[in-house]
Formats: structure tokens, sequence, C-alpha cells
């Protein structure tokens, strides 16, 4: 019985109170069902007695006692106590227990996934870094934890596009054609350009292309050079990411705010709104009046864009596409950024506290770790992958909440050790398929499934954690906290683990295959499932042999 079937149960059990003694209790929108701290007291405890009691006009414990009696009839509910001022300790039956694993494997994918977050449009920009070099450390948290809210917030029912937003327009790219052409002519970048190896190959790949360009004028083929220069920095960018799993659905040209008139359109719009105003020959929008330290100018007196212009007219593209909800992650640098998206957000007429959520990561660092001879004064995301594997890396920042710094110690992700926690949850879910193998060698199916075999401490621990899972997920998705599925999949590893030394899935050799033993072949196929579908939200493989 899963958490949610029990909900059922228990409203089951008010709506027949309601109707043969006339209580008129209201069922809870919230109604609660959750593990007792102490596992004594039984599987699951509610405190819908006490949600409810007032509104009945009863006392809450005479009501916990009036659920209690019909909800123990249930078949599938061994025992109902009432502790304290009025709440259910409910123990299930073995059967009923037991039955959640077939309907894990009956679920497969699917298991986990919910309906929480149904109705909500969300646009989740991450990464967006400059298409002027390679993606670095300083990336890496973000590409990581970005991707994983965004699988999360996808299973738990939100309509979510996860967007990268390229910075290609403004002064940097100027200097960053400026590098590349330097580099073609044989000449060192010019001072604040770009001095990475990176950009000696672009021009190496330029001039491989087009011979011509190096005889051509530099001031004739600079906006040539600038534009290909690009594309080829920007396929580095994308095929780095797609190495490290991280897939987006958007790919948001600033450039295009620009040469679109958005950026004056977006001006327009919020003076309609009472916000904008004329001072010193530029043009500000009022952030003060909602909460920013200081109003921003939009267009400066020369009338050129700020880039508070195109981030206000991001915003306004966003909206008008019909994200609802807008959630930016940004690095430990961007604290000041908060203020004055929500303040764009407000003055475009949205509310800061729902239509827009910020995320600040904090900073990490991986001990030993080389800066990039490609790149020259960065540690390169390449490199890291290339060095620790993408699983370990992403598992290792998944598992960290993003307002934590964070150090990796590159020996430990390495390490086939259960010091090393993606190895500790990998390694359980080969040696599920390594049962699964087993059994299949040895003739056991699951066709005798019986669930109140399900009987041993192990097991019923086993269960109750993997009867977690769910709300696990939807608390990952309604907090943006992607670690505390990590940290469950640990958990879930160790009882695996446990149950594993204590339970055989195949009979010894002198023993005869029994529906016990098939039983059990369904609890490990359940829990294979979740650990792959944990995995999965993280974007870590889940391998069958290690």
């Amino acid at each position: 019985m899963t958490p949610e079937e029990l909900k059922a149960t228990i409203a089951g059990v008010i709506t027949a109170l309601n109707d043969s003694d006339g209580l008129g209790i209201e069922i809870p929108e919230n109604l609660v069902v959750e593990r007792p701290k102490n596992r004594d007291h039984g599987d699951w405890a509610s405190n819908v007695a006490l949600q409810t009691a007032k509104k009945a006009g009863m006392n809450p414990r005479d009501l916990a006692t009036r659920i209690a009696e019909r909800l123990g009839a249930d078949a599938g509910i061994d025992a109902v106590e009432v502790a304290g001022p009025g709440f259910l300790n409910i123990r299930l039956a073995a059967g009923a227990a037991g039955r959640l694993a077939a309907d894990i494997v009956a679920a497969g994918e699917s298991y986990g996934t919910g309906e929480s977050l149904a109705g909500h449009t969300i646009n989740m920009e991450f990464v967006s870094a400059n298409p002027t070099g390679p993606l670095h450390l300083g990336h890496t948290r973000w590409a990581a934890l970005g991707d994983a809210i965004a699988r999360v917030l996808a299973a738990s029912g939100a309509d979510v596009t996860s967007e990268y937003y390229i910075n290609d327009a403004g002064s940097q790219m100027d200097t960053f054609a400026n590098s590349v052409l330097a580099r073609m002519h044989g000449r060192d970048v010019p001072e604040g350009g770009y001095p990475g190896e990176y950009i000696a190959d672009i021009a190496r790949t330029l001039l491989e292309q087009s011979p011509e360009l190096a005889e051509a004028d530099e001031d004739a083929i600079r906006e040539d050079v600038r534009a290909r220069a690009y594309e080829i920095q920007m396929a580095d960018i994308r095929g780095t990411l797609a190495d490290f799993g991280v897939h987006f659905d958007m790919w948001f040209s600033e450039k295009t705010l620009h040469d679109s008139g958005a950026l004056e359109r977006a001006v327009d719009r919020l003076r309609e709104q009472g916000h904008v105003f004329d001072e010193g020959g530029a043009i500000w929008l009022r952030t003060t009046t909602f909460g920013d330290d200081k109003d921003r100018v939009l267009i400066r007196q020369d009338g050129a864009p700020t880039y508070f212009a195109a981030d206000a007219a991001y915003y306004l593209d966003k909206k008008d596409r019909g994200f609802t909800e807008k959630i930016y992650l940004l690095g430990a640098d961007h604290h000041g950024y908060i203020g004055r998206l929500k303040a764009i957000a407000a003055a475009a007429g949205d509310d800061p506290e729902f239509n827009i959520e910020v995320l600040i990561g904090q900073l990490i660092n991986v001990n030993g770790a080389k800066l990039s001879k490609r790149a020259g004064n960065i540690i390169e995301l390449r490199d890291l992958i290339d060095w620790l594997g993408a699983d370990a890396l992403r598992y290792s920042l998944a598992r960290t909440p993003a307002d934590s710094p964070l150090t990796i110690d590159p020996e430990v992700l390495r390490s086939a050790s259960n010091d090393n926690p993606v190895y500790y949850v990998q390694y359980a879910h080969a040696r599920s398929c390594s049962v699964q193998r087993n059994a299949a060698a040895a003739g056991i199916t699951a066709d005798a499934f019986d669930p109140a075999l399900l009987d041993h401490e192990t097991e019923s621990t086993l269960l109750a954690a993997l009867a977690d899972y769910p709300r696990v997920v939807a608390q990952a998705a309604e907090l943006r906290e992607p670690h505390r599925i990590a940290r469950y999949l640990e958990k879930l590893a160790g009882l695996f683990h446990k149950w594993y030394d204590s339970c055989r899935v195949t009979p010894r050799a002198d023993e005869e295959i029994t529906p016990v033993h098939s039983s059990r072949l369904v609890l490990d196929l359940a829990t294979a499932q979740v650990l792959r579908n944990g995995l999965g939200l993280l974007g870590v493989s889940a391998p069958e042999r290690m």
C-alpha cells in the first residue's frame, strides 16, 4: 500500500463516518501520511484527527479513536493505535506492504512521478556562459544541478523548458573576434583579449577552411570571422554539455533581442506601466519602488542599451512565450542580480514572489585539478569529465545543496569503494541486476509472487523506503533540491545491501525453489527500478555490471 493509497483509505473512512454518524468532517486537502520517527510505532502515522477535530466540534483523541476503529477493519491494515492527543499510528498488513513491490515493477519508469506541480509552466535558465571560450569549473555545478532540477520538476508534473541564454551581443564578442584575427595573423592577442590556446585552434580551423583569409583585409573579414568563430565555440559548448548529459530545450540568442527591437519595445512597455523615467539624458527603470538598492539605467545618454535593458527584454520575452514561472540559476558572484531581476518582474506587473525565482550556487573546488592547457587560466569542464567521469562528477555535484560551498576529492570519486557515494549507489543497482541474472539461471520467475511472504525485518524496512520515494521526488521538486534524491538513494542502497545479506533470492544447492524466492525476486526488481529512476533524475547512469 502506497502513501497515496493509504490517504485514499483514510479519506474513505472519514466519508463513511460522515454518512453513518453525521459528523460533517472536512477531508483536508493536505491530508498527512508520513513515516513515524520511531518505526516501532508502525509503518505510517497521520495527524488527520488533529487537522479536522476542531471544525467537527470533537475532541481530537475521540475522533482519532473512531477513525482507528474503522481503519483497522480494512484488509490492508494490520493495526491502528491512537497516540498522544490524537495521532494515528498505522501498521500495514504484510500483504499490503509487500504488494508495493509488484506495483513498482508494474509502474516501471513512471514510479515516483506525480502531479504535485501539474499546471506549472516553468522556464529554467542555467549555465548561460559567454560563447567566447570553453565551459569551465565555474559552470559545472549549475550544469549538473540545473539539469537535475529540470528533470525533477518534470517528474512532478510541471511543464518545464530548460534554456541557455547565449550572451552573443556586446563588446566581449568584438574582443573575441579581434583575438581570433590576431592569432590568424601570427600576433599576440590584444590587451584584454582571450589568450587561451583554444583561440589559436579556432584561428587554425578558419584558415584551414578558408586559406584566403590569411591575406584578406582584417576590417573586411571581421564580421565573418566573428560569426564563424562564434559557431565553432558554440559547437564546443554544446558538445561538452552533451558529453555531460545536459540537455537544453531552447538556446536563446541575446543578439536577437537587439536585432528585433525587443529592447526598445521593453522600454515602452515598462514606461506604460509607469515605472520608466528620463533623467540626465538617460532612460531609467525605477526599481527602488520594488526593493532594489538603486534605480537602474536602461538606455545610456549615448543611446546605447545597458545589459539591464537586455535583462528586462529577456524577462518580457519569457513572459510573452507563456512561462508563468521563470527560474534563474546564477553563480555565487551574482547575489546583486536577485533584487534587480525581481524588480523587473514587479515592474512588468508580475508577482516577484511567484513569477520569478533566483537560485544562487556557491563555488566549488576540485582538489588537484590542473589548469587547462588549451584554455590557459581555467579548469575546463571537458577535462573534468575526462578525468573523473560524467557520472561521478554529476552525482557529487547533485548530492550537496547548491547554497553550500563544495570541495570535491578526486581520489574518492575515482575509487571503487563504499566511500565513493556514486559507486555505492551504482553498485547496489549492479548487484540487484546480478541477483536477477542468477535467479533467471536458477529458473526463478515472478509468477509465484506472494506479498505476504515479504515479512523479514529487512524486507519491511526496504519496502518502507521504496514507498517513500514518490514523496522524496515531490519534495525535491518543490524545494528545488535534487540532493534529497541523492541522499535518499544512498540510504536505499544501504538498506538493499542489508537485505541482500539477510535474504536469499536464489536457493542453496540442496533447497527447492519456493514462492519466497519468487517474492524476493520481485522485491529485488522493485529496488532496482527505484535506484534506476532516482539515478536517472540526477542524470547518472545505472550500470548492470561493475
